[in-house]
């Protein structure tokens, strides 16, 4: 695939995600996927990848590992590699590449578990906002998302989740350690005293 090519697929995917997914996906949306691909190539240059071609696997796994969403919520990472297959399972892409960008869009399921170090880098990026200033406003969005599909009932719910999933999240790569795991640590903090202080007010202390 050219550059040129990528760039049809990204409008292509662009115009299929902003006119195609539900608008109650307030943090599985256009934003999230476009960061995602923005971070991935940021960290790929932190982690020395120079290889023109595995940038381009990265950069197209980035785009479609949410685009399962476009048609189901539980499981979407399936159907994302399903429609990566279905998009340039016609020769387009070798079938080690397709395979590559598969393992890349799986890897990112939760519990995330990398193999290689496209797939640490693409994990890194899909939660690089755990270590970033901009936290607190993607957090808000992933709530309503999950008030909005069932998979919490109340408010209360959030922070107890989100701790949790703080403490068993790592970063991958030798980048993000540096450049998000402290940020990432600071909000743990800050979840785990409002928390606190929450279970206190509850007690009438």
């Amino acid at each position: 695939m050219t550059e040129s090519g990528f760039q049809d697929l990204e409008q292509s995917i662009i115009f299929r995600l902003e006119n195609g997914l539900d608008k109650r996906l307030t943090y599985h949306n256009l934003q999230h996927t476009m960061d995602v691909l923005k971070q991935a190539v940021r960290i790929a240059g932190e982690e020395g990848i120079k290889d023109n071609n595995q940038l381009l696997l990265l950069r197209v796994a980035a785009l479609y590992h949410d685009i399962g969403f476009l048609d189901t919520y539980k499981g979407h990472e399936l159907r994302s590699c399903e429609i990566m297959l279905e998009d340039l399972g016609n020769g387009k892409l070798e079938t080690s590449e397709l395979e590559s960008i598969r393992g890349m869009i799986m890897a990112t399921r939760i519990p995330q578990t990398p193999t290689t170090i496209l797939e640490e880098i693409i994990c890194d990026a899909d939660l690089d906002y755990l270590g970033r200033e901009d936290f607190p406003p993607i957090s808000q969005n992933l709530m309503k998302e999950f008030l909005e599909y069932g998979i919490i009932k109340t408010e209360q719910e959030w922070d107890p989740i989100q701790i949790g999933f703080f403490e068993k999240h790592r970063y991958f790569t030798k980048s993000s350690q540096t450049n998000r795991q402290p940020g990432k640590q600071r909000h743990l903090e800050i979840l785990k005293n409002r928390l606190q202080r929450q279970h206190l007010n509850k007690d009438g202390k």
